[in-house]
């Protein structure tokens, strides 16, 4: 029946439009116009039949929005070589007196080819994540022009799409699995950015994306690090430290899990090994952090002149103070990434044997595998650093004693910044959600 509905409705939105140009003028072509004018209303109120099924408004109207432009793709392309063939044969029989309802055929395709396009892209636009910024401004002016739609809008169908039916899938597992609470650790979760990032409340600037909200759903509670964007790694330790000592004493918890990335996990580390907390943390698990600096921050360092680092320093400090940093210091954090540096840090900051530490890495396959700036930054790290996620070397992620590394299928890899779902984007072959989710469980059952 679903099917049969969506062939129903590629037709109307097909014949609707054209009817100017394929029915003579009668009372019966009276009829059909208002017959498959009220269909038209139907199939822009209604699209699609399998939308009803799923869970929440906002997928529905994704799923809703997307076949409402396959029917503008279809339609357009087809309605315009109608048009355009009827001109040609009216020009070629040397028809005269066809201007006027030719032209008003054409206005005929063109309101109605608009009205599909602006219900199914306003409906994306206003409910779809996964479309993307670029793609909905691109789409909001220009894709509307025919020429377009085979540039803008498919990938905006296919990711509308997607959307509403992983979304969809996603909720029925955690419901399914609610009450096992799968990530109810016995201490909780202390999640660290990295670096020249903070940590805010709104979900939409939320430095780990989904994750944390996935995480709190199957049963987790979760606190931030709140420390500096761009400092030492000592000086957000310090930070770190204090930031472990308040929870544990306004919730009794005793302990917490940390769960840092990239710079954040050395930040941790230097928490746990210098400032007197390392009773108070039960695990480290640090993700795509850079435990032995990252040999292209080394090479930048000493190539790039002192003027032009003190200029870039100024621009970062005078940003990351309006972001709430007290006292940003943008070489300070740079340079405490490099190679050389954290050979040092190592050297000076043993593990604790009362925590469990472990890691985790990921690659990109290739420049593009990885948004703006890691696609520029991919191919400076691996000549310097080898296999890479954008930023730091294979090389550099394991740590203690337990060390994952995820290789996925496809030609796309993880990068960077899709190990903190930075980019909200879901793609094949790994769920990052999911994977958080799973780590944490993990740590339930070590009995943590």
């Amino acid at each position: 029946m679903k099917k049969v509905y969506r062939v129903f409705a590629a037709a109307v939105s097909v014949i609707f439009p054209c009817l100017g140009i394929l029915i003579p003028r009668s009372l019966q072509s009276v009829v059909l116009y208002l017959i498959f004018g009220a269909l038209f209303i139907l199939i822009n109120i209604v699209p699609s039949l399998e939308a009803d099924s799923l869970r929440t408004r906002k997928l529905r109207q994704c799923l809703k929005g997307a076949e409402l432009l396959r029917f503008y793709m279809v339609a357009s392309v087809i309605n315009a070589v109608i048009w355009v063939a009827d001109l040609v044969v009216h020009i070629m029989s040397v028809t005269y007196g066809f201007w006027v309802p030719w032209l008003l055929s054409a206005l005929m395709i063109f309101l109605t080819m608009s009205i599909l396009y602006w219900n199914g892209c306003i409906r994306i636009i206003t409910n779809s994540s996964q479309a993307g910024i670029v793609n909905k401004a691109a789409s909001y002016f220009f894709a509307w022009f025919l020429p377009f739609i085979f540039a803008i809008v498919p990938g905006m169908i296919k990711r509308a799409e997607n959307e509403a039916y992983f979304e969809n899938y996603k909720i029925g597992v955690n419901e399914q699995r609610h009450a096992q609470q799968i990530c109810r650790t016995r201490y909780p979760l202390l999640m660290v950015h990295g670096v020249f990032f903070r940590d805010f409340k709104p979900a939409f600037l939320n430095y780990w994306g989904r994750i944390s909200g996935e995480l709190q759903l199957n049963g987790a509670t979760v606190f931030y690090g709140n420390q500096q964007s761009a400092a030492s790694v000592d000086k957000c330790g310090a930070e770190l430290a204090e930031r472990i000592k308040q929870i544990v004493a306004e919730t009794g918890c005793e302990k917490v899990n940390i769960i840092a990335h990239s710079k954040g996990g050395l930040d941790s580390r230097a928490a746990i090994a210098r400032y007197g907390v390392e009773d108070m943390v039960a695990s480290l698990t640090t993700v795509n952090t850079p435990h032995r600096g990252c040999e292209f921050a080394d090479y930048l360092l000493s190539k790039i002149g002192q003027p032009i680092k003190d200029k870039v320093a100024a621009t970062y400090n005078a940003a990351l103070s309006k972001l709430g940093d007290p006292n940003p210091n943008f070489i300070e954090a740079v340079t405490d990434l490099t190679h050389e540096a954290c050979e040092k840090f190592n050297s000076i900051t043993p593990d604790s044997d009362k925590v469990y530490y472990q890691s985790i890495g990921s690659y990109m396959a290739s420049a593009t595998g990885g948004r703006f700036p890691l696609n520029f930054s991919y191919n400076l790290v691996r000549y310097f650093d080898g296999r890479n996620d954008g930023l730091v070397g294979e090389k550099s992620f394991p740590w203690g004693q337990n060390y994952t590394f995820l290789e996925p299928r496809g030609g796309r890899g993880i990068s960077h910044a899709d190990m903190i779902d930075l980019n909200r984007e879901n793609f094949e072959c790994f769920d990052v959600r999911e994977f958080y989710v799973q780590l944490v469980n993990d740590l339930r059952q070590r009995g943590f």
